[in-house]
C-alpha cells in the first residue's frame, strides 16, 4: 500500500510515520512495515532524537577521564569541562537566534558535530593556557604575574588556531547542499564561543584559583622549564641526531598509507546502509525487494508537457531497468486529490505538465537506481524540446552525491588557500607554511588510505558518503594545522632566543606533553559521535579521530620537527629570521 505524504510536513513526518507504524501494527498481520522515503526519513531523525543529552554526557566522561590522567588533579577537569559547558551554551544560543530568524539552517548532523567541536576545540585552548600558566608559576611566585605572562604566550596561537578552524569551516558555505552548507556558520560559532570562554573565563579562574587549580600537585617555583626531562626529550633527541633519516622514514610511512586512498569507495551506497542499527524502514524495503520490483517503494517521478505524454512512456519504457509506467490520472469522483484515478483515466494536467511515475527493476537507490536515473534522464531529455524532469527520492539522492564530489574539488583548494594565508601572516614566512600545509595534507591522504582498510576490511561498511572525504579534510587541515600552529609558534620564540635548530627541538620538548593530551583529547571527542547509529557519523568519527592522533603523534611529534630542522633557518624565509643566526 502507497501513502501519499505532504512533501512539506517537516518535522511533523516522524510523528506521521509514527502514528501509521502504531495503528498497522494494531491489526492481526503476520508481517508489517513502514518504509519508503517517509519511512527511511522517520527512521533517520528517530536516530538522532534524544542523542543530544547521550552524546553530551559520553563526551563530557572522556574528556574528564583524560583530563584527570593528564593533570592528576580533581580541580582542573571540572574547571575546564565548566568551560566547554559555558561555551556550548553560548553557541547554541546563538545558532537558535540564526535559526529562529531563518539565517542558517540546523539539522541533527550539525547538532552533534557543533557538541563535539566545541568540547574539543574548548578543551584544546584550556589545555595550552592551562600548560603555560603551570609553567610560568615555576617561574614567578605571583599569581597575577604568571596569568599575564602565560596569556601573553597562548593568545597568539590560540587566537591563530580559533582563526584557522573558522576560516576553514566557513569555506563550507560555498557547498550547494544545505546540509553541509548550514554546518560551517554552525561550526564557525561553535569555535568563536570556544575562543570568548577560554580567553576570559578560564584566565579569570585560574587567577583565583592559583596554584591550588593544581592539587594535590601545586607547581612551586623553582625555575624549572617543562620539558626538560622525560619521554619529549628523548624525541628531541633524535630530531638533532637523525632529522633527515627521522623525517623520510616518517615520510615513507604515510606515504605507503596514503597509496590506499585510491581503493577508497566513495558515493553510491544505499540509504538503506544508512543505518548501523535495525530500523523498521529497512526490514520493509527488504521485505519490497523480495516480493515486489525493487524500486516499487520509491518510482522515479518524470515531470513533463501533456502533448508528449505518449512520447515520455515509450522513453521511459525502453529504459531496461524500468519495470513499469504509470501516467498519474484525474481522481475519481468523490476521492481525494491524492488519490489517483484507475489506469485508463484521463491524465491529470496541471500548467501544461504531467506526472509519469516510472518504477524501477533495481534498487531504488544505490548506484544500480543511480544508473537508471540517469539513463531516464537521457531519454526523456530527447523527447520534445527536452524539458522534461525526472525526479524522485533516488534522483534527490543522486543529484546531492553528484553535488557532494563537486563540492570536494571546489572547497579543498580554497581551504588550503585559508590556511595558508593564516600561517604566512602568523609565522611571517612562506617556506613554513608551505611545509606545515604539505605535512597535513600528507596525514590526511595517509588517513583516508587508513579508513578504506579499516572501512571495507574490518567493518564491511558500504562506500563512505561523498560529503565524509569534504568533512574529514575540513576538520582534519583545520585542526591539523592547530597543533602546527601551538609547535611552530612555540618554535618561532625559542628561535629569537637561542637560534632556529635549538629553537625547534627546545619547542619540541616544551610542547610535547601538552599538544599530544590536546590531541586525544580532541580525538575522544570527535570518537563519541561513533555513539549515533548513523553510517556517515561512525565514518567521519573515525577519520577525524584517526587523522587527529596520526597528527599528533606523527606528523607533528617526528615529521615536522625533523624536516624543519633539516631545512634550519631557511624555514623562515623570507623574514629576518631566516638570516638571524646560522643555525
Amino acid at each position: 500500500m502507497i501513502i501519499p505524504l505532504d512533501a512539506n510536513l517537516g518535522d511533523e513526518l516522524s510523528t506521521i510515520v509514527t502514528d501509521i507504524r502504531e495503528i498497522v501494527a494494531d491489526g492481526d498481520i503476520d508481517f508489517v512495515s513502514v518504509t519508503g522515503p517517509g519511512g527511511i526519513i522517520a527512521d533517520f531523525g528517530e536516530a538522532f532524537g534524544d542523542i543530544d543529552g547521550f552524546l553530551v554526557i559520553v563526551t563530557a566522561l572522556v574528556v574528564a577521564f583524560i583530563l584527570v590522567l593528564v593533570y592528576r588533579s580533581p580541580v582542573l577537569p571540572v574547571v575546564v569541562l565548566v568551560g566547554a559547558a559555558l561555551a556550548l551554551g553560548v553557541s547554541a544560543a546563538v545558532v537558535y537566534g540564526l535559526v529562529k530568524a531563518e539565517v542558517i539552517t540546523l539539522n541533527g548532523q550539525s547538532q552533534g558535530i557543533l557538541l563535539i567541536l566545541v568540547f574539543g576545540a574548548s578543551t584544546d585552548y584550556a589545555l595550552l593556557l592551562v600548560s603555560r600558566f603551570r609553567e610560568e608559576l615555576h617561574h614567578s611566585q605571583d599569581k597575577y604575574d604568571a596569568i599575564r605572562k602565560a596569556l601573553r604566550g597562548a593568545l597568539a596561537p590560540i587566537a591563530a588556531s580559533a582563526l584557522t578552524v573558522i576560516l576553514g569551516v566557513l569555506c563550507l558555505l560555498l557547498s550547494d547542499l544545505n546540509s553541509i552548507r548550514g554546518l560551517g556558520p554552525v561550526s564557525a560559532i561553535g569555535i568563536a564561543a570556544s575562543l570568548l570562554v577560554q580567553l576570559t573565563y578560564l584566565p579569570a579562574v585560574l587567577t583565583l584559583l592559583g596554584r591550588g587549580a593544581f592539587w594535590p600537585r601545586r607547581p612551586r617555583r623553582d625555575d624549572t622549564t617543562s620539558g626538560e626531562r622525560g619521554i619529549w626529550v628523548k624525541v628531541a633527541g633524535l630530531v638533532q641526531t637523525h632529522p633527515r633519516r627521522v623525517w623520510v622514514a616518517t615520510s615513507l610511512l604515510l606515504l605507503v598509507a596514503a597509496s590506499f586512498v585510491f581503493q577508497l569507495r566513495v558515493g553510491g551506497a544505499s540509504q538503506t546502509d544508512i543505518f548501523l542499527t535495525e530500523v523498521d524502514s529497512v526490514a520493509g524495503q527488504e521485505a519490497l525487494g523480495r516480493h515486489f520490483p525493487a524500486g516499487a517503494g520509491s518510482p522515479a517521478v518524470i515531470i513533463g508537457a501533456a502533448d508528449d505524454v505518449d512520447d515520455l512512456v515509450a522513453a521511459a519504457e525502453s529504459v531496461e531497468s524500468v519495470d513499469s509506467v504509470a501516467v498519474t490520472t484525474q481522481a475519481r469522483p468523490g476521492a481525494p486529490a491524492s488519490v489517483p484515478g484507475p489506469p485508463d483515466g484521463e491524465p491529470k494536467v496541471v500548467d501544461g505538465l504531467v506526472e509519469i511515475n516510472a518504477v524501477l527493476n533495481v534498487s531504488a537507490d544505490g548506484e544500480v537506481g543511480y544508473q537508471a536515473i540517469r539513463e531516464l534522464r537521457e531519454v526523456v531529455g530527447e523527447v520534445g524540446d527536452g524539458s522534461a524532469l525526472v525526479g524522485g527520492f533516488t534522483a534527490l539522492n543522486l543529484d546531492t552525491q553528484d553535488t557532494s564530489e563537486r563540492d570536494l574539488t571546489l572547497i579543498i583548494p580554497i581551504v588550503l588557500l585559508v590556511v595558508f594565508v593564516v600561517l604566512a601572516l602568523l609565522l611571517r614566512a612562506i617556506v613554513a607554511p608551505l611545509v606545515l600545509i604539505a605535512t597535513v595534507v600528507l596525514s590526511y591522504l595517509a588517513t583516508l588510505g587508513v579508513a578504506e582498510l579499516v572501512f571495507d576490511h574490518i567493518f564491511g561498511w558500504p562506500p563512505a558518503d561523498p560529503a565524509v572525504p569534504l568533512f574529514g579534510f575540513v576538520f582534519l587541515v583545520a585542526l591539523g594545522i592547530d597543533y602546527n600552529i601551538f609547535l611552530m609558534t612555540r618554535v618561532r620564540e625559542e628561535s629569537l632566543k637561542r637560534g632556529t635548530r635549538p629553537g625547534i627541538l627546545a619547542g619540541l620538548r616544551v610542547t610535547g606533553g601538552v599538544i599530544t593530551s590536546a590531541g586525544v583529547v580532541l580525538a575522544a571527542t570527535f570518537a563519541a559521535l561513533g555513539v549515533i547509529p548513523i553510517l556517515f557519523l561512525a565514518q567521519i568519527a573515525f577519520v577525524v579521530a584517526f587523522g587527529v592522533l596520526l597528527d599528533t603523534t606523527v606528523v607533528r611529534s617526528l615529521l615536522v620537527p625533523a624536516l624543519t630542522h633539516d631545512i634550519g633557518r631557511a624555514i623562515w624565509w623570507p623574514s629576518t629570521l631566516s638570516r638571524a643566526d646560522k643555525s
